[in-house]
């Protein structure tokens, strides 16, 4: 990945690192080095960044201003079923839990707290957690019945359809975003 695709993503990600053995500051794939990403440069990616984060409010306003429920949570879970598939480790849980639900739930465990209860399956992020997961949400002030959550609740139940074929009803039952210790997510297997 070149040095700039990794700064601005990691810029837009909130993070200061990213992938491999590249940092902020660069590394030289050809030494270990470090080189000086110009000021110039890192100002005009963190311009980029609040211009983006300043856009993705302006829509989410808009959309509580002018859309009703359903409609936003609709537009939201296409966001949701988007991230399944553009994270690998995501499709990989899906994968290893192919057409049984115990491979899926051993799958699950290597990123979450996973456990069955009779005819559910609770999906937990750790008892407590430091702040949401998601990139796009961590900018913006959370709210009750924040509808930023049906994105992930959507990409939990992608994993289960695509696992094991058919339709899955997922609730959310605590989230960080709508004032809760952590995310906490209800699958009903009937």
């Amino acid at each position: 990945m070149d040095r700039r695709k990794c700064i601005l993503k990691s810029l837009a990600a909130g993070a200061g690192l990213c992938t491999g053995s590249l940092f902020l500051t660069g590394f030289s794939e050809k030494s270990n080095q470090p080189q000086q990403v110009p000021d110039e440069e890192v100002e005009q990616l963190k311009q980029q960044k609040e211009f983006i984060q300043n856009w993705l409010q302006d829509l989410l306003d808009t959309m509580d201003k002018e859309l009703d429920l359903p409609t936003k949570v609709k537009l939201i879970e296409g966001c949701g079923r988007g991230c399944f598939n553009r994270f690998k480790f995501k499709q990989d849980i899906a994968a290893k839990g192919t057409e049984s639900l115990e491979n899926l739930i051993e799958a699950y465990k290597q990123n979450f707290e996973i456990w069955q209860e009779d005819d559910i399956v609770h999906i937990r992020y750790g008892e407590t957690s430091a702040q949401c997961y998601c990139p796009a949400a961590n900018y913006r002030k959370p709210k009750p019945n924040d509808v930023h959550c049906e994105c992930t609740r959507t990409t939990h139940q992608t994993i289960f359809e695509t696992a094991l074929g058919r339709p899955f009803k997922v609730d959310i039952l605590e989230s960080l975003r709508r004032g809760g210790k952590t995310c906490h997510f209800a699958v009903h297997l009937t």
